[in-house]
């Protein structure tokens, strides 16, 4: 089932249980897939696109909550760490960080990589592989660790 679909079924469902945070989650979602679906030349999105498109909603409640928590507003923070939960339900299974350590040195190895000149090339690797099962900048903390 397409992330769309998905989307508007648990739509009806935040409706029926009254769920506003839910609500307001899923709304950001709908829109962002229409608006990349007119604003693309293709027809649909491809699943990593879909991924990509919820990673950065989850990423942008994430950084607001941080924010919000920094200027002592709590109040604010709670919602949009709901949302972002409630996001996350659309992304695939997070690895651990031993996992992407794994990938990572695996990554290294196979292209030869020795120092922080190598970073670039190491992380696109990096990102192809771990698309939607990795947050990017715990990707990159790794990748700086082991070639550092």
């Amino acid at each position: 089932m397409s992330l769309e679909k998905d989307v508007m079924t648990a739509m009806k469902e935040a409706m029926k249980a009254k769920d506003q945070t839910a609500l307001a989650a899923l709304r950001a979602v709908k829109g962002e897939i229409l608006l990349a679906k007119t604003s693309g030349a293709s027809d649909g999105l491809s699943e990593d696109e879909e991924i990509k498109l919820v990673q950065k909603l989850v990423k942008q409640r994430k950084d607001s909550a941080r924010i919000y928590s920094e200027q002592n507003r709590e109040d604010l923070a709670e919602p949009e760490l709901a949302q972002a939960a409630v996001l996350e339900q659309f992304l695939p299974e997070q690895l651990s960080e031993e996992a992407i350590e794994a990938v990572v040195a695996e990554i290294i190895v196979r292209t030869n990589a020795n120092g922080m000149k190598d970073m670039g090339k190491v992380m696109g690797m990096a990102n192809t592989q771990l698309v939607g099962k990795a947050d990017g900048r715990t990707i990159s903390t790794i990748v700086k660790a082991k070639l550092s």
